[in-house]
């Protein structure tokens, strides 16, 4: 049932990465249902125009600077939130950041980089607004995954493996949290165009430039090849996402997993059912890794 349709106060729901994307929409959505809805980012401009959008269309909605890196940052949102509206009813952990790179390449800075926004960004919020939710017995906690949480592809593994350790971390929490009545829920969307892409591209751009001198130089162009197309044949919006974000949070119970695009649920039956030999080979094909192989073989023996 919409929490508008409710006559109880209406919910506290804090968004992370709220300002833009996924996070905008879905802080967007649960105002107009009725949510008192708080939308962290960092971006001044953007919370400027969230801010903005919000008075003109009298929603119950405000955007707050906040920084998942940072300790201090995240306590300063959630008691000022306390202190102005309430104990935190429900938490999106959405904020989250990719860099593009082959294991061998990629620093151990920009793996740190990654896994404090996607990973540690998570626990500072759930650390922070656990204890108040267990003292009411109710409270529910969405995680934002990515169909890359079962399916690591090349360049990616520091967004596929902090979306990895998302996911265990939100299977142990769910069952710690049981006892409690909260609920912890996973979304796992597929490709989705949204300034997430344009900034992933922007902070993997120094990768990319090295690329042509890099001896993975045809992974790199394939991965390029693929994403492009993948990029031109989407047809979701931020919009989509928050809807089924909006369900997992209204049903009762919830289920623990919401998968989103139909290439998601394609991708994540494959890699249920195929073994990892004949998943490998569907890569292979799709970024033409055997002929990079022979490429290399041939280069070797000349």
């Amino acid at each position: 049932m919409s929490n508008q349709a409710s006559n109880e106060q209406p919910k506290i729901a804090l968004v992370t990465g709220g300002t833009d994307g996924l996070g905008r929409a879905t802080a967007v959505l649960l105002a107009v249902h009725g949510y008192h809805v708080f939308a962290g980012g960092r971006s001044a401009e953007r919370l400027a125009a969230l801010n903005h959008a919000a008075r003109d269309r009298k929603l119950p909605l405000e955007a707050l600077e906040l920084d998942v890196c940072d300790d201090g940052s995240v306590e300063r949102v959630v008691s000022d939130i306390e202190r102005r509206a309430g104990p935190v009813d429900i938490l999106v952990n959405n904020a989250g950041i990719a860099i593009a790179a082959v294991v061998e390449e990629l620093s151990l800075a920009d793996y740190r980089r990654v896994y404090d926004t996607n990973v540690f960004g998570p626990i500072r919020l759930m650390q922070r607004v656990l204890p108040e939710m267990r003292r009411r017995r109710r409270g529910r906690i969405v995680n934002m995954s990515s169909i890359s949480g079962k399916i690591a592809i090349p360049l990616m593994s520091a967004y596929a493996s902090s979306k990895h350790a998302l996911e265990a971390i939100s299977d142990s929490l769910r069952l710690e949290l049981y006892p409690f009545g909260i609920d912890v829920v996973l979304i796992e969307p597929g490709y989705i165009p949204t300034s997430m892409n344009r900034t992933a591209a922007e902070l993997s751009s120094s990768y990319a430039k090295n690329a042509e001198r890099s001896p993975y130089r045809g992974v790199y162009e394939r991965f390029l090849r693929s994403w492009e197309k993948t990029r031109k044949a989407s047809r979701y919006k931020p919009e989509d996402c928050a809807r089924v974000i909006l369900r997992a949070i209204e049903e009762d119970p919830p289920r623990a997993r919401y998968v989103v695009t139909r290439e998601a649920k394609f991708g994540i039956l494959a890699r249920k059912f195929l073994s990892d030999r004949a998943f490998d080979r569907t890569l292979h094909k799709r970024l033409n890794l055997k002929e990079i192989r022979e490429a290399i073989s041939r280069e070797a023996r000349s």
